[in-house]
């Protein structure tokens, strides 16, 4: 009877243990890599526009215009439609221009917080299709706390 020798053997375990976890790994990492191949995003792009509705005065220097710091007061918020269930935050870039990848879908498009800062917003749905690019513009009214303060005086 012919005995294998005990480091021998150990070593063979070990190399044998090793390649099926590199079997493993590689595997692992083609399925993953051909899911998100498998489902290919679409995008939602837009302007946000952003409105002032405090009552312009002729005399006032500090008049409320909207800037590029402005935009990043207002980030916007995609919802899913069915549950209203936040999928993307989406910041609009200095020129209030917005761009995200979303897997395809029915959406709302609205700006966070908007009832706590009493914006005037209409949020907009919109549908995402595989491949392609819908767009879907955005305007905001601000200073609308600024009016109903002023009515009550």
């Amino acid at each position: 009877m012919k005995t294998i020798p005990p480091p021998f053997f150990c070593d063979h375990l070990m190399f044998s243990s090793l390649k099926s976890l590199i079997a493993d790994c590689i595997f692992l990492a083609l399925i993953s890599t051909s899911s998100v191949n498998a489902a290919p995003q679409g995008f939602v792009e837009g302007h946000l526009k952003i409105i002032s509705g405090r009552p312009v005065e002729l005399a006032d220097e500090n008049a409320d215009t909207a800037t590029a710091e402005n935009y990043g007061d207002y980030p916007l918020i995609v919802l899913s439609q069915s549950d209203r269930k936040q999928m993307a935050r989406i910041p609009a870039d200095l020129d209030g221009k917005y761009r995200t990848a979303l897997p395809p879908g029915d959406y709302v498009l609205d700006v966070e917080g908007r009832v706590a800062k009493r914006l005037r917003v209409s949020a907009r749905p919109f549908t995402v299709v595989a491949n392609e690019t819908v767009r879907v513009d955005l305007t905001i009214v601000t200073g609308l706390a600024d009016e109903s303060s002023t009515q009550q005086e």
